[in-house]
């Protein structure tokens, strides 16, 4: 029999080699490779930062007074009261929701439980004092300090404005109560996303423990460098710190849970819930009032909001504290410790236990 040659033996014996790979076969191995998740991450990104700048930018680029809770004390019923109050609301074009009171002492009273953002007292047909309350909301209280003098020429009113309230001389603007927050909120998740690629065999509970632990010790920080070192808020320090620890707390356990529930692809629902939606909405560079009515009522029952609404009556309103923010936080960190806790076996990371027959071995060496 003749030999075959060097070309027909390769053509035999590497023939299912040569051929084209199949479309199916070229998808299986892309799936297979690091390049579909990259791909997927590109169009993530671009998505992700499109939608952060536009919540930001809806929520905080031109903020608009809808609906302003403002106490009412003396002759507000008079023609001039009724006068300036329409005044206002045609000047804001938004509706100053008034609640009659009998005292100006009870209107303030008001005021320090955050139930109304101004005072506007009508001295019979004389004059009109307007109270408004930075602390309350410096963005509102900007707003109807502008408003009030020229709607009172129009009407023919003198009216005095003073601030009842103001904010601390180093943080005019109120912003520093939102700054600490939001690093609460984005050191919470990004630790516990450090934890998860660098300590990747703590055990369900120990990654529980050095959550709280990192949370303790990471607003300790954030409350002595901004209070200590730069002097920018006095802060009621034990209170403060402690609103910035549960904040961060939960921040992590938030991310902990979605990494339980949907693996790599945590990153998603924690940013879209804590910066996309929580922190525009929270009312701490913008107040409330001056939110998209949905995102205001949204932003009440969030980490981020809830953060922002305790520190914020911690430190202007002390004495005054409501539980709801906390209840907000400690709910959110208790459903997330317990999903977590309950399918903590989907959870990547974690240490295999050693069988006991191991363990007896190395005890006995």
């Amino acid at each position: 029999m003749p030999e075959r040659t060097d070309q027909e033996h390769t053509r035999t014996s590497h023939g299912a080699h040569g051929r084209a790979p199949s479309r199916g076969e070229r998808w299986q191995h892309f799936k297979d490779s690091p390049f579909l998740p990259a791909t997927v991450l590109l169009f993530i990104l671009a998505a992700a930062a499109g939608l952060f700048a536009g919540s930001y930018t809806y929520s905080m680029a031109n903020p608009t007074p809808r609906h302003v809770p403002t106490a009412v004390v003396g002759a507000h019923d008079s023609v001039r009261g009724k006068e300036f109050l329409a005044g206002m609301e045609k000047a804001l074009n938004a509706s100053l929701a008034t609640e009659p009171y009998g005292t100006y002492a009870e209107a303030e009273r008001a005021v320090d439980e955050q139930q109304v953002f101004a005072i506007l007292d009508v001295h019979g047909q004389d004059r009109v004092t307007l109270a408004v309350s930075s602390a309350s909301g410096a963005s509102v209280a900007q707003l109807l300090a502008q408003a009030g003098p020229q709607v009172g020429q129009k009407v023919g009113v003198p009216v005095t404005v003073k601030d009842i309230t103001p904010m601390q001389p180093g943080d005019p603007r109120g912003l520093a109560i939102f700054y600490i927050s939001l690093a609460a909120v984005i050191i919470g998740f990004v630790g516990a996303i450090q934890l998860s690629v660098h300590a990747r065999d703590l055990n369900p509970l120990e990654r529980i423990g050095f959550t709280m632990a990192y949370a303790l010790l990471g607003s300790f920080t954030i409350a002595a460098v901004v209070d200590w070192w730069l002097g920018a808020v006095d802060l009621p320090f034990v209170e403060s710190w402690l609103i910035l620890a549960l904040t961060m707390f939960t921040s992590g356990m938030v991310f902990t849970m979605f990494n339980t529930l949907f693996g790599r692809w945590a990153m998603l629902p924690t940013w879209g819930l804590m910066v996309l939606l929580g922190n525009p909405s929270s009312g701490g560079a913008v107040s409330w009032p001056l939110l998209p009515s949905v995102l205001g009522h949204i932003g009440r029952w969030l980490p981020p909001g809830a953060s922002v609404n305790a520190q914020h009556t911690a430190v202007y309103f002390g004495g005054h504290q409501h539980a709801f923010p906390f209840l907000v936080l400690a709910g959110w960190a208790l459903v997330s410790c317990a999903v977590f806790w309950f399918w903590r076996h989907r959870h990547p990371g974690g240490r295999a236990a050693a069988p006991a027959h191991a363990a007896d071995a190395a005890a006995a060496a």
